[in-house]
């Protein structure tokens, strides 16, 4: 389990930006979670899937909504993660007008999610799907 205060495993997510800056090119662009979280404060959710009901509608929503607080509180980036590829992820921002409020991360291979320790392996038919616990 991640606790406040812990170090983030190391990892890569992907990043789709609707913008090119700062050397990034529009996407999917690499994020190695050890140099993008060096000296900051992360507030960082994960859901189990992008464009799911209650995540678009409640869980992610939140998160916009609060940015000033959290800035307030100290946080510098507010992170989304969800085991989805980076286009999908890009995707979900747009539609939920994040801007630059909540970076939408994906963990497509689900190695995060792994690496935390918070995955369940729920069988479904022949098939394992891999849904992050955070």
């Amino acid at each position: 389990m991640i606790k406040v205060g812990d170090t983030l495993p190391s990892a890569t997510l992907q990043e789709y930006s609707e913008v090119e800056g700062e050397g990034c090119s529009i996407g999917p662009n690499p994020v190695d979670v050890s140099k993008a979280t060096a000296g900051k404060t992360i507030a960082l959710f994960a859901l189990p899937g992008a464009f799911t009901p209650t995540c678009s509608a409640k869980h992610v929503p939140g998160y916009v909504q609060h940015f000033d607080d959290f800035k307030a509180a100290g946080v510098d980036e507010i992170w989304c993660v969800s085991v989805n590829d980076a286009f999908v992820m890009g995707a979900w921002a747009r539609d939920q007008k994040t801007g630059a409020k909540v970076r939408m991360l994906a963990d497509g291979s689900a190695d995060f999610a792994k690496a935390t320790g918070l995955t369940l392996d729920r069988k479904r038919s022949k098939y394992h799907v891999y849904q992050s616990a955070l």
